[in-house]
């Protein structure tokens, strides 16, 4: 945990000047981040690899949810695409 601390006041003594809201936002978030690194780092893969696949399924769903019917699986791959 004292690890991630000191590579955020890296980050922000580097970064802060160009990007202040991406310090600021972890920074005010930092109670819900910090229990993060205390799982193992495969875990922390799941949970990050099944954030990305829920986001991509939500964007999906948004694209074909006013969509019934397609005529064929190509037609699925263009609107997705």
């Amino acid at each position: 945990m004292e690890d991630a601390e000191r590579q955020l006041a890296q980050f922000e003594e580097t970064w802060s000047a160009s990007y202040p809201v991406i310090a600021q936002a972890w920074r005010a978030n930092w109670a819900r981040v910090v229990p993060m690194f205390g799982y193992p780092s495969e875990i922390r893969r799941a949970v990050y690899t099944t954030n990305a696949i829920e986001s991509l399924n939500m964007t999906l769903r948004k694209v074909s949810k006013n969509r019934s019917l397609f005529t064929s699986d190509e037609a699925v791959f263009k609107l997705l695409y």
